[in-house]
């Protein structure tokens, strides 16, 4: 299972930190919280229509469902926690369906993420998250308009089939929609094209899996989608600016 696909949804004590360097990441959404926490360096992250700069000590705490991206500022070290609603029952219960007006915390201190061992140190590192987060923010009702529901079902496709053969005509056959009106609401809504976006997630999801994982590069392209060598090389150049052998081997 590679690191963002479908966590949260069958795994009711779920709780995942892993640390990325220089990295970035698509659009996208699931139903674990996420906390993107900044180790050193600067990230820029965008969540639904906000964009924010974050720097060391700073936190950003995404809801379950709340659309978001993450792009690399120069240099970024972070550490990524996903975890499942259920470990924090009692926030979850009474903000479901809010989101904060702003997601963003600065912590006073380092977090050591290895200390958090044991079920009562990770609620009780959460719940002091939770805290923080009531006392600094407001909280809004959740909106969503047909065209962003429309928008969900793209992308959770994508989630499910990058692997694949994965086409917009492919996705308007699932969803029973006409493909010029996903064509055109996809491009209103993410500010590039169907195909523009799938090479982004494909090429992602191949940079973690060149930190972390044992497979040569040609099976890297394969899993993330790609039947093409020189295309999977050629798309891995244009988004990352280096060769997928350069990416596996920068600190």
């Amino acid at each position: 299972m590679v690191f963002f696909q479908k966590h949260g949804v069958n795994e009711k004590d779920l709780f995942r930190f892993f640390s990325l360097k220089n990295y970035q990441f698509p659009f996208h959404f699931h139903r674990a919280y996420e906390l993107i926490y900044i180790n050193n360096g600067r990230l820029s992250v965008s969540i639904g229509k906000k964009e924010y700069i974050l720097e060391q000590n700073d936190l950003a705490f995404i809801f379950s469902n709340q659309m978001h991206e993450f792009k690399t500022i120069d240099f970024s070290d972070i550490t990524i926690t996903l975890f499942s609603p259920e470990l924090i029952g009692d926030f979850y219960m009474n903000y479901k369906g809010m989101i904060p007006d702003d997601n963003i915390l600065h912590l006073d201190r380092n977090i050591d993420f290895n200390e958090l061992n044991s079920i009562y140190s990770k609620k009780s590192f959460l719940y002091s998250i939770c805290d923080k987060l009531v006392k600094q923010k407001s909280f809004i009702p959740v909106k969503q308009s047909a065209q962003t529901k429309v928008l969900y079902k793209i992308l959770l496709y994508i989630e499910q089939n990058y692997s694949n053969v994965c086409t917009l005509k492919n996705v308007a056959e699932h969803l029973n929609y006409d493909y010029p009106y996903l064509s055109k609401l996809f491009v209103q809504q993410m500010d590039m094209t169907f195909t523009e976006y799938l090479n982004n997630y494909r090429i992602s999801q191949a940079c973690y899996m060149l930190k972390n994982s044992n497979l040569s590069i040609g099976e890297i392209a394969s899993n993330c989608g790609y039947n093409n060598l020189r295309t999977f090389h050629r798309n891995f150049r244009r988004i990352t600016n280096m060769s997928p052998k350069e990416y596996q081997k920068l600190d």
